[in-house]
């Protein structure tokens, strides 16, 4: 790959794949969730850690991250590659203390916080703190090249595992050290096996090994490393030797690596090749994850469907009982009925309206004093029984969704983190009864507007807009009532005798409409909760597309810096 950086297009389609990867919703606790889980931050960590700032530094020291078993002298090793002692090997398991990162004084701005592993703290002096990254300087280590002493990848301490993940992920070149005791152990061919499907570059030290068993062992560990996609890798041998007063090997033991780094370090072509091997297998790892990640989502918008799908039938169907009840005159079947025929008055409802005007002219005129009347009573009625239905349904829905979703395993333990969804939320019944009171305004404000050239009249100013609104929600509770009330049909009459049957109709309408659509903004608030949990399968589905484009986006930008051209 030439140039200092890579091309925007592959800069650009990594960052979007980065973005796609991290917003990824995988909350549904399915079977696969967890490999999945774990590929998307492993996907997260290797391209903030190490993909993207590389490639904007292609010409940066080739970062050597020397890793291995327990036991296996890395700290010594690293040592002896420098030839002083700057790394502290542990005398107790597991090591506590940072990974250091040596490199030449004047390469100094190649290991700043915002590039390689960017969100490892930094620190200049040795540190138990695992997690921060010492920095160290070295004459004795040429430019062009850093060593990083890494935890052992089989650490008892999980920090430390993790760490070593970690560090080897942000890796230009893995030196891989094992022992003649620990080279078949299983944990570091888990890594090395990492490594080949990555295409990592790597070299093998075969490190502690007595001269009896040098031919036998490193024999064996070559033919393992040819089986398992390692046959390009070099592979050094550091015979068992004792060590100075500084704890160094002799330096003939480490003389082939010393000399194979320096002339990596040396040589600006081979170095970028080690460079490109390692970030195109990356790439290539990264892309083929991605979509791994995509179509571990089929299980997830399969489920979230499902799930989805239950609560939106039972908030609509909750809507729509709602509805229905305020239209088939269950609402006037208790207090608001009643109230109603104290307001109105029972007299013969045979007579005109006209007949009518002057006796029950002061029940609807209440606003002039600002005395509390019956007109005052029927709204109070009215409000509490609009309320307590739609708490009802609430309550009902909240109840009847969680029932659903617990008879699915992925459901069940969404509920266990949300331990009171299956009641209204807390601040339900506040929204409701300021949603009723708006609404009782909104009327009277219909009536005023809708009102227009009637305002003038006899019976509209007998009646007042309070009045009106009160007969105006009494007729639309009645509207399609079975059961006709004598009342009741006053009240219709009433209205039709101001605005006339048409446009009582409209009032009606209207006034049955604004109800049920704050209802609705109000159930589907509560809905809501759920949807919080699994997701819209829409949106699930948009976020697999997403991650799929991106991933094909950054396949296509990898094949033309690496292997149009010719770099790989």
């Amino acid at each position: 790959m030439p140039g200092e950086h890579a091309s925007a297009e592959l800069l650009g389609a990594l960052s979007g794949l980065l973005g796609n990867v991290s917003a990824v919703p995988l909350d549904l606790d399915l079977p696969e969730v967890a490999d999945a889980r774990r590929i998307r931050a492993d996907i997260v960590t290797q391209l903030s850690d190490y993909v993207l700032p590389r490639l904007v530094q292609l010409n940066g020291p080739l970062l050597t991250v020397v890793g291995g078993s327990t036991g296996a002298g890395k700290s010594t090793l690293v040592n002896s590659l420098l030839g002083q002692r700057i790394t502290e090997s542990g005398v107790l398991r597991p090591t506590t203390r940072s990974p250091v990162l040596v490199h030449h004084p004047d390469d100094a701005e190649w290991f700043a916080p915002d590039r390689i592993l960017p969100e490892l703290p930094r620190t200049n002096v040795p540190s138990n703190d695992t997690y921060a990254l010492r920095l160290a300087t070295s004459t004795r280590l040429p430019r062009g090249l850093a060593i990083l002493d890494a935890p052992d990848v089989d650490s008892i301490d999980k920090g430390n595992r993790e760490l070593a993940a970690q560090l080897l992920a942000a890796a230009d070149l893995w030196l891989f050290v094992t022992s003649a005791a620990r080279y078949a152990d299983q944990v570091p061919w888990d890594y090395l096996r990492l490594a080949a499907e990555r295409s990592t570059s790597v070299a093998v030290v075969l490190d502690r090994t007595s001269a009896e068993a040098v031919v036998e062992v490193r024999g064996h560990l070559a033919r393992m490393m040819t089986s398992r996609g390692l046959s390009d890798s070099p592979l050094f041998t550091v015979p068992e030797s004792g060590v100075d007063a500084d704890g160094l090997l002799p330096a003939e033991a480490v003389a082939p690596i010393v000399g194979w780094l320096h002339d990596l370090a040396a040589d600006g072509d081979a170095r970028g090749k080690v460079i490109s091997h390692t970030l195109d297998g990356a790439i290539r790892h990264i892309v083929l994850r991605a979509h791994d990640i995509a179509d571990s989502m089929d299980g997830q918008i399969e489920v979230s469907e499902q799930l989805y799908s239950s609560i939106d039938t039972i908030y609509r169907n909750a809507l729509e009982s709602f509805t229905t009840q305020i239209t088939d005159g269950t609402l006037l079947r208790g207090e608001i009925q009643a109230r109603w025929q104290e307001f109105v008055g029972t007299g013969d409802l045979l007579r005109s309206v006209e007949d009518k005007v002057g006796r029950i002219r002061d029940r609807f005129v209440d606003g002039v004093t600002g005395k509390r009347t019956r007109s005052s009573d029927i709204v109070a009625a009215i409000e509490t029984g609009v309320f307590n239905l739609v708490v009802e349904e609430a309550e009902s829905a909240a109840s009847a969704a969680a029932r659903a979703w617990a008879e699915v395993p992925a459901g069940k333990a969404l509920l266990a983190r949300t331990p009171d969804i299956d009641r209204a939320s807390r601040d339900f019944r506040v929204k409701a009864e300021r949603t009723v009171r708006d609404w009782r305004q909104a009327v009277l404000e219909l009536v005023r507007t809708d009102g227009g050239d009637k305002r003038m009249t006899a019976k509209f100013l007998a009646f007042g807009v309070n009045g009106i609104g009160v007969a105006l929600m009494v007729t639309m509770f009645a509207d399609s009532a079975s059961t006709k009330d004598s009342t009741v049909e006053l009240g219709h009459k009433l209205l039709s005798a101001i605005f006339g049957d048409d446009a009582v109709k409209a009032l009606v309408t209207k006034a049955h409409a604004d109800l049920e659509s704050r209802v609705a903004a109000l159930l589907e608030g509560e809905m809501q909760r759920f949807v919080a949990l699994v997701g819209r399968p829409d949106d699930l589905k948009g976020f697999q597309h997403d991650l799929r484009e991106s991933a094909r986006q950054s396949e296509y930008a990898r094949h033309a810096d690496f292997i149009a051209g010719g770099d790989a």
